[in-house]
């Protein structure tokens, strides 16, 4: 409820940092809340998606091409213009899997090491581009591997399917 909330500029609505409104390839860009904004050496971003039916990154085909343009190109364009961090100093990711399931893009500074955005779940939104781009339903078919913590309910679900 709460990414509804800012999306509907009923939380947060003074946190923006950029928004495309446009309903079918906009986002709202806001400052994620383990970053303090104090300082830039661990800037953390959040692009939330204003389409509500795509979860994750296995919803994604080559028709969210330009939602995903916008977010590479407008997201690095505000960061630059807000914070005067360059393009080149930036990670730009998905994760799979998401904390939550509405679509949303990490952006971090390049020397921050984020938690999640290790190889095992951060997925660089260039490649995820360049993924969809060449295979329309790329994360449909691809086995996706990724980590999960011991404590995860998921972990708990695969053990009990015996399939870990």
């Amino acid at each position: 409820q709460w990414v509804y909330n800012i999306l509907e500029k009923k939380a947060e609505a003074d946190r923006i940092i950029h928004e495309n409104p446009d309903p079918r390839n906009g986002f709202v860009l806001v400052p994620d809340f383990k970053w303090n904004q104090n300082q830039l050496d661990d800037l953390y971003l959040i692009a939330l998606v204003h389409r509500r039916e795509i979860k994750s990154l296995r919803d994604l085909t080559a028709e969210h091409l330009p939602l995903l343009r916008n977010i590479l190109q407008e997201g690095k364009e505000a960061i630059a213009k807000r914070f005067g961090v360059p393009r080149s100093q930036l990670r730009i990711y998905l994760h799979y899997q998401p904390s939550y399931y509405h679509l949303h893009v990490h952006f971090t500074a390049l020397g921050y090491d984020a938690p999640g955005s290790s190889v095992e779940r951060a997925h660089l939104l260039a490649d995820v581009i360049d993924n969809l781009a060449l295979d329309s339903m790329y994360y449909q078919k691809r086995a996706l591997t990724f980590a999960l913590r011991a404590d995860e309910l998921l972990l708990k679900k695969f053990q009990e399917a015996g399939r870990v």
